[in-house]
Formats: structure tokens, C-alpha cells, sequence
């Protein structure tokens, strides 16, 4: 190998040093960019090598940069953005209604009637697939993460084409059972399932702010599957949007409330892709049916904003 093509870097290389560099791990590297563990530190030492210099040094928090690392950091920053910009374009191009919509969205919505509308849209459009990743994660569409997102928020600043579809109402909900206990009291004695708020709180700004303020946090949980479960076994009262709440056949929304606004959900996508057939096809038909069951996510009596 001659010095020049022993100093030759690709982008293959340049990925491989930015999945370990956002990390700080080999292991969290391989992981984010679905490559194989020994795979990764094969490539990461060949490109040592080839530059002359170690890249990372070993720390007790993982792997950090070198010098040299951080020299070369921008430059390989610089080079993923080209070349998610020239994969945009190409993607942008295509204006046969075939191939695969990458769509990320919350957990949550998998109990939605938007699972519904997915079925729907398979079946009119047979030649598009959808390959749908579900996570809590803000997806990056300028880094082609996703061709399309779907997200719970109450505004969207990303450099994306956004669209909000609907704004949601959110209500106190909880088993029959448990309905039963509930007094015009403003909730004293009752109990809500709580999410991530410290364990000695016993109560929090929603709960104060709701129909139900001397109601008292007592369980927690991390999740929203959780939520809904335990709530509908009776566990406690849960807040939970309606169109969520409506639809699970254990749970009623509790007695003496009006629902309260709540976020509302947005459909975004990055501006390249605009008029790429299968991205356009999925975006339009989604909005025109969420947006014809408006009344399902905002519900008739919901509190003024």
C-alpha cells in the first residue's frame, strides 16, 4: 500500500468514527448504526492505522477523542450532512408510487385508530410498504432517520415541512370500579398512577391544575402500555388522551370533569421529500382521514384553552 492510499479515508469510515464519537462506546456505536460489535472495532483500528494516529483514547466514562479526533470530527460532520443531502435528492426524485415509507412515532399511538389507517393505506397502495418504528426518540429527518414522523407536541421547530393535524383533549380516567368511589370532592381520597415525578411527591402541576386537585400520586409507572393496564385493573385514576382513553373497553372517564386540552399531533416530514410519490401518497392520505375524525381527538366539552 503506498503512503497516498495509506492516508485514503472513505465514508464508510467516516460513519463508523461518528457512531463511536456521538456514543462514546464501541458497543452503543455498533448499536446505532446496526453494525456487528467486532465489526465496528475492525474498522475503527484499520482506520487508525491508515491515518497514523490512535483516534480515541479510553476513559472511565468510555471512549473519548483524541486530538486528532477532534480535528477530523467537523470534517466528517461536514461529509454525512453532503451525503444526506444528495440521498434526499435522489429519494426526492422518484416519483413512482412503489418501495418502502420509513415512518417513526411514539408508542402510544400504537392504540390509536391510526393503526387503522395504516391497514387502510396498504391496502389502496399494495406496490408501497411501510416499515414503522416505534420509539419515544425524536427521529432526525434531515439525517434521513425516517422519511416521516409522526409526533405528540405541542409546537415543531424542527427545519421540517409540518403539519398539524389535530389537537387532542386529555381526561381522567380509571376502571368502573373505581368510578365508583368518585365523589364532587375534587378528588380527595382518590389516587392517580404518576409518571417519572419524584417518589415523595404526592402531588404534581397536572394533577393541581386538573378537576381533581386533592387527589394524591401514589403508584408510579414508566411506560404508557403500563399506564392504561393498571389503570383499567383499578389500580388508581390516570390522565391519558381521549382518543387513547375512549377506546379501551376497561377504562370510563371519571365522573365530575370536563377533559382538558392536550397536545396535538403533527405530521412531519423532511422538505426534500415533498414530492416523492410514496412520501406525498402516505402523507395526504393519512391527514385527509385523521382529520375527518377531528372530533375523536379533541371531544365535544373539553375545557376552553
Amino acid at each position: 500500500m503506498s503512503k497516498q492510499e495509506s492516508h485514503a479515508l472513505n465514508w464508510d469510515d467516516l460513519k463508523y468514527f461518528l457512531a463511536v464519537a456521538r456514543t462514546g462506546t464501541l458497543r452503543g456505536g455498533a448499536d446505532s448504526i446496526t453494525v456487528n460489535h467486532t465489526t465496528l472495532t475492525r474498522r475503527i483500528a484499520v482506520m487508525e492505522e491508515r491515518v497514523g494516529s490512535r483516534l480515541f483514547d479510553r476513559s472511565k466514562s468510555g471512549l473519548v477523542l483524541t486530538q486528532v479526533g477532534e480535528d477530523l470530527l467537523p470534517h466528517a460532520e461536514r461529509v454525512e450532512q453532503e451525503m444526506t443531502a444528495a440521498s434526499r435528492v435522489i429519494v426526492g426524485r422518484d416519483t413512482q408510487p412503489t418501495g418502502t415509507v420509513y415512518v417513526t412515532l411514539p408508542h402510544g399511538l400504537a392504540m390509536t385508530s391510526l393503526m387503522e389507517d395504516f391497514t387502510a393505506f396498504a391496502e389502496r397502495y399494495p406496490d408501497i410498504t411501510l416499515n414503522l418504528n416505534f420509539t419515544n426518540d425524536v427521529r432526525d429527518l434531515t439525517r434521513r432517520e425516517a422519511d416521516v414522523s409522526l409526533r405528540v407536541a405541542t409546537d415543531v421547530t424542527d427545519d421540517v415541512v409540518g403539519r398539524k393535524l389535530v389537537q387532542m383533549s386529555q381526561a381522567a380516567y380509571c376502571s368502573r370500579q373505581y368510578a365508583e368511589r368518585v365523589r364532587d370532592n375534587q378528588g380527595e381520597g382518590l389516587h392517580f398512577i404518576g409518571w417519572h415525578e419524584p417518589e415523595e411527591a404526592l402531588t404534581a402541576r397536572w394533577l393541581s391544575d386538573s378537576h381533581y386537585p386533592k387527589a394524591t400520586l401514589k403508584h408510579r409507572v414508566s411506560e404508557l402500555v403500563p399506564l392504561i393496564t393498571l389503570a383499567a385493573s383499578g389500580l388508581g385514576m390516570a390522565y391519558l388522551a381521549c382518543n387513547l382513553g375512549d377506546r379501551h373497553p376497561d377504562l370510563i372517564r371519571a365522573p365530575f370533569q370536563k377533559p382538558l386540552p392536550y397536545r396535538s399531533i403533527w405530521l412531519l416530514l423532511h422538505r426534500d421529500l415533498r414530492n416523492t410519490a410514496r412520501v406525498r401518497l402516505f402523507v395526504d392520505f393519512l391527514a385527509e382521514r385523521v382529520t375527518a375524525r377531528r372530533n375523536e381527538f379533541w371531544v365535544s366539552g373539553t375545557a376552553p384553552l
